[in-house]
């Protein structure tokens, strides 16, 4: 389509949490970046594009559950989705698609510093809208090559990456698209999962072709998530690794886990704001002054400008 949806420079940050293979953990990223950011005083957005699964939406569903049946002021994000339409005409399903998510932009951009998007494990239009609206695109990955299948052809026998797979065509057309508009390189950060032992073999012929395809894509290799109990779990409650401290999630993890997410959003580099810094710290400062809980809703109110 020639068309294109709002764009937001200048006004939220967009993140999009994208991989065309299911599994990968986009949605505990998606889910644990929007905390992290909600509890650095910020702003934030969600939108889940995954119509089928649905998952980042009864992830905030089961948070604003969990929160109001136990009395927990748990920060969370303005939560939106947007269902893939389902006509007989690809044409005007594509039209369809287009003009809800660029409804959802408009009604979002000018009142939140983030925009965190969960996209479906498939090469959609909606998937390459979202693609083209990221500014940090992260992409999740286990660390096997099944799942490096989505962006390189492997060598059977020496593991040498032979040519770059579907997935990373289509992020290369998509910062090539986003560039060409406005100047500018999607920062692109690929998240390692950690199912494996370190310094097994297969942890280090991954590595290598992350390395080598990171030379060749231009994205940055980070450390994803380790694979624990306290990710699997916190799902039913809407709950993260972050959460663990406050509401006192019994998992042995739970203190290695929020350092994980720590270092992650660090990796990152998002540009929080002065004013989320801020809202972070009379937030604090209300806590500490107060005898009692904050009220779930002043909470959940929108944040003054």
């Amino acid at each position: 389509m020639s068309a294109e949806p709002a764009r937001m420079n200048g006004l939220p940050h967009v993140v999009v949490i994208g991989n065309e293979k299911g599994g990968s953990g986009k949605t505990t990223i998606a889910m644990h970046v929007a905390v992290a950011l909600r509890q650095a005083g910020q702003r934030v957005a969600t939108i889940d594009l995954d119509g089928r699964q649905k998952s980042l939406t009864r992830y905030v569903e089961n948070r604003r559950t969990w929160a109001a049946r136990m009395n927990l002021p748990l920060p969370l994000p303005h939560h939106c989705a947007v269902a893939r339409a389902e006509g007989a005409s690809a044409a005007e399903n594509e039209r369809a698609e287009f003009a809800a998510f660029d409804e959802v932009l408009k009604r979002i951009q000018h009142e939140h510093d983030f925009v965190i998007i969960d996209t479906p494990p498939s090469d959609c239009y909606l998937a390459r809208l979202a693609h083209a609206m990221a500014d940090t695109l992260v992409t999740p990955l286990n660390d096997s090559f099944l799942d490096l299948d989505a962006l390189a052809r492997i060598d059977p026998v020496d593991f040498a990456v032979l040519g770059v797979s579907h997935y990373a065509d289509l992020v290369r057309e998509a910062r090539r698209g986003r560039r060409l508009v406005d100047g500018v390189l999607v920062d692109w950060v690929v998240l390692p999962n950690r199912l494996t032992a370190p310094g097994s073999q297969n942890r280090r012929r991954i590595d290598r072709a992350l390395a080598e395809l990171s030379a060749m894509l231009s994205f940055r290799v980070a450390e994803g998530l380790t694979e624990r109990s306290i990710y699997r779990e916190s799902f039913v409650r809407g709950l993260t690794a972050l959460d663990a401290r406050r509401e006192s999630i019994p998992c042995a993890s739970a203190r290695r886990a929020r350092q994980e997410v720590e270092s992650l959003l660090n990796a990152l580099r998002l540009p929080l704001t002065d004013r989320g810094r801020s809202r972070a710290a009379m937030r604090a400062e209300w806590f500490k002054s107060r005898h009692k809980p904050l009220e779930l809703d002043s909470l959940l109110l929108p944040s003054p400008a």
